[in-house]
């Protein structure tokens, strides 16, 4: 039975490990010590992992030894073993909104120095179409001396993971396959069956599976931004835009999308990588980047309109404080990669108001370490806000008693529309 190495423990590499690991052995590899210590101890703070899943999974390595299984490692050692790799890294956007490739050609250089005759590697990253073979492969095949599709295959499997989400999880999410040949591409194919238990879908090459990913998200991304600016249009117009969409979704083909922050790991990152591919092309993507910057100039837009409805109260904004409840990209999730509350904090800040941020499902240390924001560990008794912001709708703030956080002037902004109207002064 082969060996599968996955490359990356986080939001992505750790599940599929997880449920590879029921059928194969599998290393788990990951360059922090800590993590790895962490997951073989069976624990996971992404609160992604079915943690029986993966406390079988490890029974299983010390039962069978390692017949089958999974161990976290960070050794290359133990990753050299394995006959088949995943690189489930992450792939981030610069601060020019340039895709990011050093994690992935990084992994790319180090699996280049341990495969062998015969291996697979697949990539789940989300990259532009062409990346694979024209980016990763030349690294691979310069470290590892062997050449593609004589000595050594590669694959590409675009994750579908939604982190937060336990309905629509990875076996029930159907999963796009693709190879460098024919057989290798049927044999990848084969591979993600065997946990897929949604089925997978073949596609005719590796482009074609990497633009599909690309795809899906620029195509979320861009249907939000319609909604984001039809919000910014009917402010202006002085109604309310849940209540036209509301009004509007009662006809059979309405896409009842919501404005809001468009941040992680995903939808607002993905659409730059199919932007970079089509401009290298000679081609200028008019209706891609138009949605990033209108998704963009969101945060700015909020922090404005509060900043508005505090002088409407004549709260004296320059020292006033404010509280922003929620920093996570989304609901229920630890997950901060690439949050836009951030923006907002920011934004604020420029006003000259006192911001404070508190989540209780963020890690402090990671919001300090990703954004130098420092958040509340809770909130302080007694305290009170001239404005109060509700930016992520967690199940804890959706019965929070407001009412103890504000003062006489208050202004209070729900940005999910998910609170009684009555309480707020506006939602976006």
């Amino acid at each position: 039975m082969k060996k599968i190495a996955i490359i990356g423990q986080g939001y992505v590499g750790l599940p599929l490990a997880i449920e590879f690991s029921l059928h194969f052995p599998v290393i788990g590899f990951d360059i922090n010590q800590e993590r790895v210590n962490e997951l073989n101890a069976g624990k996971d703070r992404t609160l992604e992992a079915d943690l029986e899943k993966l406390k079988k999974g490890l029974k299983l390595a010390e039962e069978t030894n390692f017949e089958k299984g999974y161990k976290s490692s960070h050794s290359l050692d133990e990753l050299g073993a394995a006959q088949i790799y995943i690189v489930t890294v992450p792939t981030p956007i610069d601060r020019y909104n340039s895709p990011d490739l050093i994690p992935l050609l990084k992994a790319s250089e180090m699996l280049g120095k341990v495969i062998s005759p015969g291996d697979i590697v697949i990539y789940e990253s989300t990259v532009f179409p062409g990346c694979t073979e024209e980016d990763c492969v030349p690294i691979l095949e310069r470290f590892s001396g062997l050449k593609l599709n004589q000595d050594f295959f590669v694959g590409y499997s675009p994750e579908r993971i939604v982190p937060g989400d336990k309905v629509n999880t990875l076996t029930t999410i159907k999963k796009v396959t693709s190879g460098s040949t024919v057989e290798i591409a049927e044999e990848i194919d084969l591979l993600y069956k065997t946990i897929i238990k949604a089925g997978t879908h073949k596609a005719p090459n590796i482009k074609v599976a990497e633009a599909s990913k690309a795809i899906e998200n620029a195509q979320r991304d861009v249907n939000i931004s319609f909604v984001n600016e039809l919000a910014l249009i009917f402010d202006r117009v002085g109604i309310d835009t849940n209540d036209v969409l509301e009004a509007a979704g009662t006809k059979f083909n309405f896409l009842k999308y919501k404005p809001g922050l468009v941040g992680g790991h995903c939808i607002s990152v993905d659409p730059y990588y199919l932007a970079h591919k089509a401009t290298q092309l000679g081609y200028h993507p008019n209706v891609i980047l138009s949605g990033r910057r209108v998704n963009d100039s969101v945060a700015e837009f909020i922090a404005s309109k509060v900043i508005k409805l505090m002088i409407k109260k004549d709260i004296v904004v320059s020292n006033a404080n404010a509280l922003i409840l929620g920093v996570t990209f989304k609901e229920n999730c630890p997950d901060v990669r690439n949050t836009k509350v951030v923006d907002v904090y920011r934004e604020l800040n420029e006003y000259g108001v006192a911001v404070d941020i508190y989540d209780p499902w963020a890690d402090i240390e990671e919001v300090k370490h990703e954004y130098n924001v420092d958040i509340l560990s809770a909130l302080e008794s007694g305290k009170t806000y001239d404005a109060i912001v509700l930016a992520v709708s967690h199940t804890e703030f959706l019965t929070m008693d407001l009412a103890r956080l504000r003062n006489e002037k208050s202004v209070v902004f729900d940005i999910k529309a998910c609170l009684d109207r009555n309480l707020v002064d506006a939602r976006l």
